[in-house]
C-alpha cells in the first residue's frame, strides 16, 4: 500500500518518520491549523464518538488503548435494516458498516484527538474496502453525534485532502448517527480474546503495533 506522503508536521501524533502505511517520496504541505480546532464538549465527563474504518475488530483494539477511552463497543450503523446479524451485514445489503462506538471522557482527550487516531490508523482513500475486507460495510465513515463533530470530522478532511498528506482523495463518508445495533457478544473484545487466532496474528495485531508505536503519547499507561 502506497498511499500515504511523509510529512513535516503533521498531527497524527508524530507521524514524521512512522506511519501505519507504506509511504511515498513527496513531501505534504504541513497542517498546524488542526491544532486549533474549537471543542465544545469539555464541560461533559463522557462523550461519543462512532467510527467504521474496516473490520470493528480491528477499531476496537485500536481504540482500546487510548487514554481517555472509557469503553469501545463494537456494532452496525447507517444502513436501513432494523436489528441486523453480522451474517447480514456481511452480505453487503442491509446498508450497514461495521462501527465502533467510543466512549470517551472530553477532559482526557478530545474528539479531535480521536479524530487523529481515526485517519492515522487506516487507508481513508480506498472506497469500500480496507485490505481484503471489501464491501460497504467496511466503509470508512465517520456518524456524528452534534454539530460539532461534523463540523470538526468535515473541516479535518478538507484540511487533510488539502494538504497532499495522502496521494488520492478521502473519500470517508460524514454522515449524521442513526441507530447504533450492538454487534453479537462473540465480537465484543475479541482482540484480547481471540488474540492467537489467525486474523488477530496476522492482520490486527501488527496494526496495532504500529499504532502504538505513532501513538505512544496517547496510550493509557500500563498498570
Amino acid at each position: 500500500m502506497n498511499y500515504i506522503k511523509p510529512i513535516s508536521r503533521f498531527l497524527l501524533f508524530g507521524l514524521l518518520n512512522v506511519s501505519l502505511f507504506s509511504c511515498a517520496q513527496k513531501n505534504a504541505k504541513p497542517i498546524s491549523e488542526l491544532k486549533s480546532i474549537p471543542m465544545n464538549e469539555t464541560n461533559k465527563t463522557i462523550d461519543t464518538a462512532t467510527f467504521g474504518e474496516g473490520c470493528f475488530w480491528c477499531v476496537e483494539a485500536v481504540f482500546q488503548q487510548l487514554e481517555g477511552v472509557v469503553s469501545v463497543t463494537s456494532g452496525y450503523s447507517g444502513g436501513l435494516t432494523k436489528n441486523p446479524t453480522y451474517k447480514e451485514v456481511c452480505s453487503g445489503l442491509t446498508g450497514h458498516a461495521e462501527v465502533c462506538r467510543i466512549i470517551f471522557d472530553p477532559t482526557k482527550i478530545s474528539y479531535a484527538n480521536l479524530l487523529q487516531a481515526f485517519w492515522g490508523s487506516h487507508n481513508p482513500t480506498t472506497l469500500n474496502r480496507q485490505g481484503n475486507d471489501i464491501g460497504t460495510q467496511y466503509r470508512s465513515v465517520i456518524f456524528y453525534h452534534n454539530d460539532s463533530q461534523k463540523e470538526q470530522a468535515e473541516r479535518y478532511k478538507k484540511e487533510l485532502n488539502a494538504s497532499g498528506s495522502f496521494t488520492d482523495p478521502i473519500v470517508t463518508e460524514i454522515s449524521a448517527l442513526g441507530d447504533f445495533y450492538e454487534a453479537e457478544d462473540y465480537h465484543k473484545n475479541y482482540f484480547n480474546l481471540n488474540g492467537n487466532e489467525s486474523y488477530c496474528q496476522i492482520v490486527i495485531k501488527p496494526k496495532l503495533e504500529k499504532f502504538q508505536h505513532v501513538f505512544k503519547d496517547k496510550l493509557k499507561k500500563k498498570e
